[in-house]
């Protein structure tokens, strides 16, 4: 024990330097820094984006303050929009989830994920089916085998109309051969709080938007959208861990679905100011305030920068556009 204890001061002592030798930077910020958020308050984007805020300024990575500012009207059009119209402006950053390759194939919206500039992909976020913890269904399977039974009867709750949430649901839908009545949200907030108030059967909230419910109590996971079982091990519950959760493939659901959680910069801004981004970027997701928050709320690693985020994105767009076609959403001549 006394070994392990060592070892974790030495590695935060290691991480305390690096923060205190920052290089000097090619061109660093000259006044705050807006963090555009295309959602709203609350949302596990906006916890995600006050995190960092707060560890820019704990660990002086940054010589002027992040400031969160959630601009989620028109389904995340006015913080997409924001960041279009603000090209060359190194103080503005956008922290983005799947649905800026939705909303612009959904929506009459004047916006495209590559009127952005890439700068890193954070995590990947997990999608976990939940129920009420007094629901009878206690597999993924016996929750089908009831939609199967009672077509359009069993409510499904999600964050947004022909959203991430929607689309998952759509996917769940053509796999299994089932119809859900699909009521939509304002948020993930919203959404465990109507499931813990059982006025929704069913979600697919990610793991940060259903903790505390699950803490509580008040709701059951039945199957995560991964490939494979999630890899945090330490316990939620006074029983489970997010480990303990058997993925959809598992129970015959064959289903996977992750969302990203990347930073993005207007277009024209200057090698130096994506470095320095980079950097930042890197910074936030070493320091143990991150590791803890990644940890508690179940992120999937997945750090990437450069030519291969370019390439992630590229792919995970093209399977967007064919996850909305399947479903039915894209708008016309889209």
């Amino acid at each position: 024990m006394l070994n392990r204890l060592n070892v974790a001061r030495a590695s935060l002592s290691v991480v305390a330097a690096a923060m205190l030798c920052a290089p000097a930077y090619a061109w660093e910020p000259s006044k705050a820094v807006e963090m555009v958020l295309p959602s709203g308050s609350g949302s596990g984007t906006d916890q995600m984006a006050r995190l960092m805020s707060s560890i820019v300024v704990k660990h002086s990575l940054a010589k002027k303050p992040y400031i969160v500012t959630p601009k989620g009207g028109a389904g995340g059009a006015e913080g997409f929009i924001d960041l279009k119209t603000s090209p060359g402006n190194p103080h503005k950053i956008l922290i983005s989830a799947s649905h800026m390759y939705m909303l612009p194939l959904t929506a009459d919206v004047p916006f495209s994920w590559k009127d952005m500039t890439p700068v890193a992909n954070l995590v990947m976020d997990e999608f976990v089916l939940w129920v009420n913890a007094a629901s009878p269904y206690k597999t993924a399977a016996e929750l089908l085998a009831a939609a199967k039974a009672q077509p359009g009867q069993i409510r499904a709750g999600g964050a947004g109309s022909k959203r991430e949430d929607n689309l998952l649901f759509a996917a769940v839908e053509q796999a299994a051969g089932v119809k859900f009545n699909y009521i939509p949200y304002k948020g993930g907030g919203d959404v465990a709080t109507q499931l813990v108030g059982n006025h929704i059967d069913v979600s697919v909230n990610n793991p940060v938007e259903a903790v505390s419910q699950w803490r509580a109590g008040q709701l059951r996971p039945l199957c995560v959208f991964d490939d494979k079982p999630m890899a945090q091990t330490e316990k939620v519950t006074t029983t489970e861990s997010w480990s303990s959760i058997p993925t959809c493939k598992s129970q015959g659901l064959n289903v996977t679905y992750l969302m990203q959680r990347s930073v993005f910069l207007p277009t024209g801004v200057k090698p130096d100011q994506v470095a320095y981004y980079v950097d930042q970027m890197q910074k936030i997701v070493a320091t143990p305030e991150w590791k803890e928050f990644s940890n508690r709320n179940a992120f999937k690693d997945a750090f990437l920068t450069g030519p291969a985020l370019q390439k992630f994105l590229q792919t995970d767009a093209d399977m967007h556009y064919d996850l909305l076609k399947k479903a039915g959403f894209l708008a016309a001549g889209k």
